[in-house]
C-alpha cells in the first residue's frame, strides 16, 4: 500500500497536515466555546440555561451515533472528497447558526455540525499518516491532533472573548471563517487521491472489536469519565455566576485558565504516560479529578463567594489538567488492548463512547441545574470519576 500519493518533492511536507489541523481546530473551537456562552444564548432566546444546554446534549449524541455510520457510508469516496464535504457542511452549519432566528434553527445547525465533525475528525487522522513518508508519519498525526489541543488552549478563550464582546453569533461566523480556510487548504495542499489505499472498517468489524473484553472494559472506563466530564463542563458559566458572582469578564478569564490547564494536561499526559505507565497515569488522573469535582461541590454548598474564590479557582485548574491528562494514557491503553490492526478501530470506538458519555453527562447536568442545585453537579461529576476508577482497578487486564 502506498504511503503517500503526493509528488516526491512534497511527500515529506507537513503543510497538508497543517491544513487538516485547521479543520480540527475549527471543530474543537466550536465544540468547546459553547459552554461559556450558554447563559448569553439563553438570555437572547428567552429560555433557561438547562433548555439551551440541549445544544450540547444533541450535538454530542448526534456525533456519537452518526460518526461510525457516516464514515462507513462514505467508504467508497476519496479521503479528500470526504473531508471537503464534511468541512463544507460544517461551514454551512456555522453560518446557519450565526443567522438562526430561533432556537430550533440553531439546534438544526448544531446537528449539521455534529454530523460533519463526526465524519471529518476520524478521516483527517487517518489521512494524516498517508500524506507523508513513514519517517514523518508521527509528526503529521501530532499536527492534526494538535489542532484540537490548540482549540482548548486558544480557541476556547478567544471564542469566549469574541462572544462576550460582539455577541455569540459572531463566534459562529469566526469559526465559519476558519472552516473556509481549511477548505481552501485541503483543495490546495492535499492530492485528489491521497490516502486511496487506506481501508475503512465496516460496522461489523467495529462491533467485533467491542466484543473483546479488554477493549470493552476500557470503553466502560471512558464512558464514566466522559459522563462526569460533561456533567460539569457545559455549566461552568452558571456555576461561576452562582458560586463566585462572576459575570462575563470573570467567566471568560476562568474558562481561559481552564483551557490552558487542559492544554498543558493533554500534552504533559503523554510524557507522564511514557515515564510512569499508562494505567498509573490514568488512575491518578481519575482520582484527582474526582476530588477536584467534589471540592467544587463543597465550595458551592458551604462557602461564601469571598471564601470560595481561591479553592474554586484551584479546583478549576486541577480539573482542566487532570480531565485531559487522562486522555493520552487511555488512548495508549486502548491501542495496546487488541491487535495492532485493530488499534485504529478501538480509538474510533473510544471517540464514539466519549461523545455518548458527553451527551449523557450534559443531560444529567441540565437536570441538576434545572432543580437549582448547582452544588450537585460537582458531586455527580466526581462520583462518575470514582466509578471509572473502580472499573479500571478491577479490569482483568492492565495494558
Amino acid at each position: 500500500m502506498a504511503v503517500s500519493t503526493l509528488a516526491p518533492d512534497r511527500a515529506d511536507s507537513l503543510t497538508p497536515a497543517v491544513f487538516l489541523a485547521l479543520g480540527t481546530f475549527a471543530i474543537g473551537t466550536e465544540g468547546f466555546m459553547i459552554a461559556p456562552l450558554l447563559s448569553t444564548m439563553a438570555a437572547d432566546f428567552g429560555l433557561s440555561v438547562p433548555h439551551v444546554a440541549l445544544l450540547v446534549v444533541v450535538f454530542t449524541l448526534t456525533m456519537a451515533i452518526t460518526s461510525p455510520i457516516a464514515t462507513t457510508l462514505t467508504a467508497s469516496w476519496s479521503r479528500r472528497r470526504t473531508l471537503l464535504c464534511a468541512m463544507t457542511v460544517f461551514t454551512a452549519g456555522n453560518l446557519l447558526a450565526a443567522w438562526s432566528p430561533s432556537f430550533g434553527v440553531l439546534m438544526a445547525a448544531r446537528v449539521m455540525m455534529a454530523v460533519a465533525s463526526g465524519l471529518y475528525v476520524p478521516n483527517a487522522n487517518a489521512l494524516a499518516g498517508a500524506i507523508v513518508s513513514p519517517a514523518r508519519r508521527g509528526r503529521a498525526l501530532a499536527v492534526v491532533s494538535g489542532g484540537m489541543t490548540l482549540a482548548i488552549a486558544l480557541g476556547l478563550p478567544l471564542g469566549g472573548l469574541v462572544g462576550h464582546a460582539f455577541g455569540w453569533r459572531m463566534t459562529f461566523l469566526a469559526v465559519g471563517a476558519m472552516s473556509l480556510t481549511a477548505i481552501v487548504g485541503i483543495l490546495a495542499g492535499v492530492a485528489r487521491d491521497a490516502g486511496a489505499g487506506i481501508p475503512v472498517a465496516t460496522l461489523s468489524q467495529r462491533l467485533a472489536v467491542v466484543r473483546q473484553p479488554a477493549v470493552l472494559q476500557l470503553l466502560s472506563v471512558s464512558l464514566f469519565w466522559s459522563i462526569g466530564a460533561y456533567a460539569a463542563y457545559p455549566y461552568i458559566a452558571p456555576y461561576l455566576t452562582q458560586v463566585l458572582g462572576f459575570q462575563s469578564a470573570g467567566i471568560n478569564a476562568t474558562v481561559s485558565l481552564w483551557g490552558l490547564a487542559a492544554a498543558f494536561g493533554v500534552t504533559t499526559g503523554g510524557a507522564l504516560n511514557d515515564r510512569y505507565g499508562s494505567s498509573r497515569v490514568a488512575r491518578l488522573s481519575l482520582l484527582v479529578l474526582g476530588l477536584a469535582f467534589w471540592a467544587l461541590s463543597m465550595a458551592a454548598a458551604a462557602l461564601s463567594p469571598h471564601l470560595a474564590m481561591v479553592p474554586v479557582l484551584l479546583a478549576v485548574v486541577v480539573w482542566g489538567f487532570t480531565v485531559w491528562s487522562f486522555f493520552p494514557a487511555q488512548m495508549a491503553r486502548l491501542m495496546a488492548a487488541g491487535s495492532a490492526s485493530q488499534a485504529s478501530l478501538a480509538l474510533a470506538l473510544n471517540t464514539s463512547t466519549m461523545y455518548l458519555g458527553f451527551s449523557i453527562g450534559s443531560a444529567l447536568g441540565a437536570v441538576i441545574l434545572g432543580r437549582h442545585a448547582i452544588w450537585g453537579i460537582g458531586l455527580l461529576a466526581g462520583a462518575c470519576q470514582f466509578v471509572a476508577l473502580f472499573l479500571d482497578h478491577n479490569r482483568k487486564t492492565s495494558p
